[in-house]
Parts: C-alpha cells; sequence; structure tokens
C-alpha cells in the first residue's frame, strides 16, 4: 500500500526532528511552533501559520472556525504539541477534525513534551 504524500510527510517530520536535535523538550508550544516555521522558510517549504478553517453545519457556515498550527502543501494539516502525556485521543481527534473540515488529506501530530519527539500520521 503506498502511503499519500510520503515524500512531502518525509520532509516535514525532518524539519521537526531538526528543531527537536537544536531545542529539545521543555519549551512552550509557541517556541517549537516558531522554531518549525523558520525550518519551513529554510526549506523552502510551502506553508500557511494559523490557517482559518470554517465549520459547516448542514451547509451552513458555524460562527466559530478552527486554526490549524501549520497546513503545508495545501494537503498536510500540522498540529504542535508540548505534552509531557505525549499525543493523546484528544489531540487525535482534534486533528482528525481538522482534515474532515479542510480540504487535506493527511495530519500530522508532533509533540515535543516528551524526553523523545514523537509524531503520528493520521488519514481520513
Amino acid at each position: 500500500m503506498e502511503l499519500i504524500l510520503k515524500d512531502e510527510v518525509y520532509t516535514i517530520v525532518g524539519c521537526c526532528i531538526e528543531v527537536w536535535k537544536v531545542l529539545g523538550y521543555g519549551f512552550s508550544e509557541i517556541v517549537y511552533k516558531d522554531a518549525i516555521e523558520q525550518e519551513f522558510l529554510n526549506n523552502e517549504l510551502p506553508y500557511k501559520r494559523e490557517e482559518e478553517l470554517p465549520v459547516f453545519y448542514k451547509s451552513k457556515k458555524l460562527k466559530h472556525s478552527f486554526n490549524s498550527d501549520f497546513t503545508l502543501f495545501d494537503n498536510i494539516i500540522v498540529e504542535v504539541k508540548a505534552c509531557d502525556d505525549g499525543i493523546n485521543n484528544q489531540s487525535i481527534s482534534q486533528t482528525l477534525n481538522y482534515i474532515k473540515v479542510s480540504s487535506c488529506k493527511v495530519g500530522l501530530i508532533i509533540n515535543f513534551g516528551k524526553s523523545k519527539m514523537e509524531y503520528k500520521r493520521l488519514i481520513m
């Protein structure tokens, strides 16, 4: 079975590993997001930060929306976490909802909150 957007995901995870090598763990999410953004810029990756994702209910746009941490290649949602309990069900549900309301095909959760960076790849 061929993985969807395999090369793009590999590149994104590589950028996050570089951030991990330099910063390690113990910082807040916003610090990791800023560092990841620098890696995306350095690698000339097409991304949007804090992209607003509207939510529709029965074809009607709701007042409130989601904001993804990053959207890359117009197909991959990246959620950055700094949780010492790891990638939990709430993070998975949140990212799956982001995929659902966007036109993206893949979601990545990157967690810097443990002694080792971890990530999870999600598809809908």
